[in-house]
């Protein structure tokens, strides 16, 4: 039987209303019952949270639910980064078995105290996780689920709309008190797709001289003399982007005989020593791995998003994607593209399904086969038909 999935989306004032007619939309696009219903609630309803989950659980009486705040919301052609917004993504999944988890562990709790991972003997092909920035250590949970799952892509993001100091979550029709709530997906159809919105520039280079995430040499030259040799040899548009920031591109999986744009973990510089020479970067960093320089601007991501999403549909083959899960970041939108609705509308484009999602303050998904946590990124889950 074919995965079913349907997205509903309102910008109606009334939460009650805006609840009621995201969730009919979503209904009326399934053939039976949702075995997975995730709702992403704008700011603006956050104050009658249980009248939007009863809205939603009367009409679509679905077998889990998972959901999150956001300060902004997509559906399939459009994107409500402001004002009232509901989101309603529901998917039939005939030959799946949903699990759902909350898991607390306040900021700088380490991998190993986190309580309520799911067991890592119980199998899943994907693990969708939303979580609260403010009240959750979602690197030490990335880092677990690497390394008790390794292989297994984590796709999701972290709540962008506060009431009262936390984001709130929501967990199979309840508010939830804990820092992360998510799913275990097993027997679907499903695929990651990672777009970090930014373009590598100027060689690959090696990494001789570092500490944690203290970068001193590039090939065998102090980092900021290195760097500076690359951007004097680029182009007049590439200079001018990094003009405006450059970021670093880590190679993750260097198995590979050649990387591409999808094989770098893209990463920010966050300072620079002129005396010493050093930069420090995003990530931690060890001697021998390799680097590229990445600029980002509009057009850049515009790009990166476009061949991702191409690549993913053509990874999904016949008879195509029945739907999406999109985890974009709050710095996307009119502000880095100049125009409405640029990620939804790319991904009806790409794929012709429909896609619900959120504005995120993190996104979540795999690169070189391990999960991280991003920012400036767009990462999507993509169901087969």
């Amino acid at each position: 039987m074919a995965q079913r999935i349907s997205t509903g989306l309102s910008d109606l004032p009334n939460t009650i209303d805006a609840f009621a007619e995201a969730a009919e939309v979503a209904r009326s696009g399934l053939d039976g019952r949702a075995d997975l219903c995730v709702c992403f609630v704008g700011a603006h309803h956050l104050g009658e949270l249980e009248a939007a989950l009863l809205e939603v659980g009367t009409r679509l009486r679905p077998g889990a639910m998972i959901g999150c705040a956001a300060a902004g919301v997509l559906g399939p052609g459009r994107e409500l980064e402001h004002g009232p917004g509901a989101v309603v993504w529901a998917a039939e999944l005939p030959e799946a078995e949903v699990e759902t988890f909350e898991i607390s562990g306040e900021p700088g709790t380490g991998p190993d105290l986190l309580e309520g991972v799911p067991d890592p003997g119980t199998p899943a092909d994907a693990v969708i996780v939303l979580a609260d920035p403010y009240r959750f250590a979602a690197d030490s949970l990335l880092e677990r689920l690497n390394e008790e799952r390794p292989g297994t892509p984590v796709l999701g993001g972290l709540a962008s709309a506060a009431l009262d100091g936390a984001s709130p979550l929501l967990c199979d029709g309840e508010p939830s008190a804990a820092g992360a709530v998510g799913c275990l997906l097993r027997g679907v159809e499903l695929t990651p797709c990672v777009s970090q919105g930014a373009t590598p520039v100027g060689p690959e280079i090696a990494i001789t001289a570092a500490e944690e995430n203290v970068i001193r040499e590039l090939a065998f030259k102090p980092a900021i003399e290195r760097l500076g040799e690359i951007v004097a040899g680029l182009g007049p548009g590439e200079r001018e982007a990094a003009s405006s920031g450059l970021l670093l591109g880590i190679v993750i999986d260097e198995n590979r005989p050649e990387h591409e744009r999808g094989d770098f973990l893209v990463r920010p510089i966050l300072g620079a020593d002129r005396e010493s020479g050093a930069i420090a970067v995003g990530e931690r960093v060890r001697v021998g791995q390799t680097v590229r320089a990445h600029v980002r601007d509009g057009s850049s991501a515009d790009a990166d998003l476009r061949e991702a999403l191409a690549l993913q549909a053509g990874a999904v083959g016949s008879p195509g994607a029945a739907g999406a899960l999109m985890f974009t970041c709050n710095g996307r939108g009119r502000d880095l593209f100049g125009v409405a609705d640029h990620d939804a509308d790319a991904v009806e484009a790409a794929l012709g399904a429909p896609v619900g999602g959120f504005f995120c303050a993190g996104e979540i998904g795999p690169v070189g086969g391990r999960n991280f946590l991003h920012g400036f990124t767009a990462t999507l889950a993509v169901f087969s038909s």
